[in-house]
């Protein structure tokens, strides 16, 4: 089924940062979830082949990836495929997530499953994940980019034991959700912020296991014990 003919809801359930992009063209995924994309386009006079061709990216970048050993990627190969797939996207991901949350605490927030809490920790876990990847981007890749990075043991060890609080955060994450699982009469909004947290939290473990197992590993090895 073309993306034109389904609807909004089915789009944002589905489709982690479809809702953001339907809110940026007041298109209401909420609501007045049962619409097509076509009619909800077209009762405002939008044209909808934009839309189609970011939903498209979305899923792209949603669906999973080929696989490909990044362990005989050069220094160079690898720092701009973290900071392409994994610092860019956190940066996407999280606003969105955190204003999804406070929806869903707003409107659910007498019921007992609902994950009140959950947009503060969010808030939190993106104040922290930025600074970490700030060091990163102004400290620590540059340091290996330029042939450093014999000199980068510090740096590391620092970035693992920061991975290891965002691990911390993870687990908190999921016990709030329940597992990431929403409620059988969860509305449409609710869905769709659990299938942008599946995605963030899946990101954020391949980043990890990126970083810590294969390019962390080059210079400073981590102790088996």
């Amino acid at each position: 089924m073309s993306y034109l003919e389904q609807s909004l809801g089915q789009l944002a359930r589905r489709i982690p940062g479809a809702t953001g992009l339907f809110d940026a063209h007041q298109l209401d995924f909420c609501c007045a979830g049962n619409r097509s994309l076509r009619t909800a386009t077209q009762s405002l006079g939008i044209d909808p082949q934009p839309l189609v061709e970011a939903l498209q990216a979305l899923e792209q970048r949603a669906a999973p990836e080929p696989a490909q050993d990044w362990s005989s990627a050069s220094d160079a190969q690898l720092i701009a495929h973290l900071l392409v797939r994994y610092h860019a996207v956190h940066r996407e991901q999280l606003p969105e997530l955190i204003r999804l949350a406070r929806r869903v605490e707003q409107v659910h927030g007498d019921r007992e499953d609902c994950p009140n809490g959950l947009a503060d920790h969010l808030e939190a876990m993106a104040q922290e994940l930025d600074s970490h990847m700030r060091k990163e981007e102004l400290v620590l890749f540059p340091m290996i980019t330029q042939g450093r990075g014999g000199l980068a043991s510090m740096p590391i060890a620092a970035m693992r034991a920061e991975h290891d609080d965002h691990g911390s955060e993870l687990r908190r994450l999921d016990a709030l959700t329940q597992g990431i699982t929403p409620p059988r009469d969860a509305c449409t909004t609710w869905r769709a912020l659990y299938t942008g947290l599946r995605s963030f939290r899946d990101d954020l473990i391949q980043h990890i296991h990126t970083e810590n197992n294969i390019l962390f590993e080059r210079f400073a090895p981590a102790q088996v014990l």
